[in-house]
């Protein structure tokens, strides 16, 4: 079965940077959509960013954009999400996610992201 495992949440300071990772098995990703999402206490999921698996050309979300960098290594079928000049609005539980076309069909599980002021 697919599997996405995120990795690398906790507790920073607002300037601090944090890398996380998301482990992905099962099949081969090949053609896939890689994202990012978030989900703060109270308010909706948000899309944060997203990367095309084979070629891996990235799209970010405005509120993230120049701060925040996604990559991914084939060959340990990796994706991590880079986060610099964290802010205390950036606290929420982050998710990786994957599918065709955008459709985000696999979840992980979440990682927790705490930033303080």
């Amino acid at each position: 079965q697919v599997q996405l495992v995120e990795s690398g949440g906790g507790l920073v300071q607002a300037g601090d940077s944090l890398r996380l990772s998301c482990a992905a098995s099962g099949r081969s990703f090949s053609g896939y959509f890689m994202a990012w999402f978030r989900q703060a206490p109270g308010k909706e999921r948000e899309f944060v960013g997203q990367i095309t698996w084979s070629l891996g050309s990235t799209y970010y979300a405005d509120s993230v954009k120049g701060r925040f960098t996604i990559s991914r290594d084939k060959a340990r079928n990796t994706v991590y999400l880079q986060m610099n000049s964290l802010k205390p609005e950036d606290t929420a539980v982050y998710y990786c996610a994957a599918g065709i076309r955008s459709s985000y069909g696999y979840w992980g599980r979440g990682t927790q992201v705490t930033v303080s002021s």
